[in-house]
């Protein structure tokens, strides 16, 4: 038999009474550590499922907690991490999680709303997060200003304190009311209705009125394939992340030693001092690698070949600086480089036209012994190790392979 949706008509109703119709072990094996599971169908719930965008709620049947809840085939199975006799049982849903799903849920609809009747944009798909919420847009890209017009908008009838409803009716009668986006389903449907702004079939929890979501932020807007997809918090959640926004604008004023409305000022003066010494830095790392090289070359003597095999580790160069540096020396007839920076596993061989080595090969050989990617030429490879730690073992297997 189906399951009755006590939250359908009432869902700040959190405490419900029940009979239990099955209970089954879906399986011994621990799941995750967190051991079996039962299967609980009962003949009426409060306890909402994941379906529609929106994660199930948490709570318990009798002494039994309940840690997931699905929708299958008109009946509702609550998961528990103990059995529950068969006869009456008392439920409770956890309130903070579902308060927070109303307020989210309701959000999206109201926004959903006001992209649509304004600007024209769908909603295509809603997903509720445990940290944000998301709505995907279909049409064109939503500029920073719709984003703070749809803000602005959707919160103005929060402040009004509109009433929301649950309404009951067919496809085809909410079509005629002027339902948001019509589905295409059988029978009596349920709806959300926002007063004067939005109506749209829906099977998920609501909050009662639109002041009970507090406020709406409206946190990024990304491209998502053909569509835009928008996030968001409401209430509970929206004050969290005005609280932390806060607290890090504080935080990166006193480290920037300026006043919060100066910040941005701030920051775009440091971006281009960044800029301005990268700059600096490209220009003087060939002069500093030729110096380096000279260095090397002073105090490398020469095999028995004739052959100089420069062998150096760094720690923490730029990657630039290693390929400058393997360039300087092997302008010199003879050389061959041995290169590599000790904190990232960068490598790099390379070798003067006139040497008879092959680096690409002997970088093939090294990372059968020690594992890494790169390659390159007979006379310039370059690659990274997969363990930085083993820097030092591949420049000493590196002049073994030699």
């Amino acid at each position: 038999m189906p399951t009755r949706r006590l939250y359908y008509d009432d869902s700040f109703q959190d405490n419900f009474s029940a009979q239990v119709l099955s209970c089954e072990l879906l399986s011994e094996v621990e799941d995750g550590g967190f051991g079996p599971r039962w299967g609980v169908v009962l003949d009426q719930t409060l306890l909402y499922p994941t379906s529609g965008g929106q994660p199930h709620d948490l709570g318990k049947l009798g002494d039994a907690n309940v840690v997931d809840v699905l929708d299958k085939d008109d009946r509702i199975i609550h998961v528990v991490d103990r059995p529950v006799a068969i006869g009456r049982t008392d439920g409770c849903v956890h309130w903070p999680r579902r308060f927070d799903h109303m307020q989210q849920h309701t959000g999206q609809h109201l926004l959903s709303a006001v992209f649509q009747e304004r600007f024209g944009l769908v909603t295509v798909s809603f997903h509720l997060g445990e940290t944000v919420g998301t709505i995907d847009l279909r049409g064109p890209q939503p500029s920073p200003l719709i984003l703070e017009g749809a803000a602005r908008a959707a919160n103005a009838v929060v402040f009004e304190d509109r009433e929301i409803t649950v309404r009951y009716g067919t496809a085809e009668e909410f079509a005629a009311q002027g339902v948001r986006k019509e589905v295409d389903r059988k029978g009596v449907l349920r709806a959300i209705e926002i007063t004067g702004i939005d109506l749209q079939p829906c099977g998920g929890t609501h909050l009662r009125h639109t002041g009970q979501l507090g406020f709406i932020l409206i946190r990024g807007c990304t491209k998502i394939r053909q569509d835009w997809r928008v996030e968001f918090v409401c209430g509970g959640r929206a004050e969290s992340a005005a609280r932390r926004d806060a607290e890090l604008i504080a935080e990166v004023s006193a480290q920037l030693k300026c006043a919060p409305q100066d910040l941005r000022a701030s920051v775009e003066r440091l971006l281009r001092e960044r800029e301005a010494s990268a700059k600096r830095l490209k220009a003087l790392l060939p002069k500093v690698a030729d110096s380096e090289a000279a260095a090397l070359l002073a105090t490398t003597t020469r095999r028995g070949d004739g052959i100089r095999v420069v062998s150096q580790l760094f720690e923490g160069v730029e990657a630039d600086f290693l390929q400058h540096l393997a360039t300087a020396l092997v302008r010199t007839e003879n050389v061959i480089a041995l290169l590599a920076d000790n904190e990232s596993g960068n490598i790099l061989l390379a070798q003067n036209p006139k040497a008879p080595g092959d680096m690409n090969a002997l970088l093939k050989k090294l990372f059968e012994q020690v594992a890494g990617k790169g390659g390159g030429t007979r006379h310039f490879a370059r690659g990274a190790l997969a363990d930085a730690k083993n820097t030092n073992a591949a420049i000493d297997l590196a002049k073994t392979l030699l």
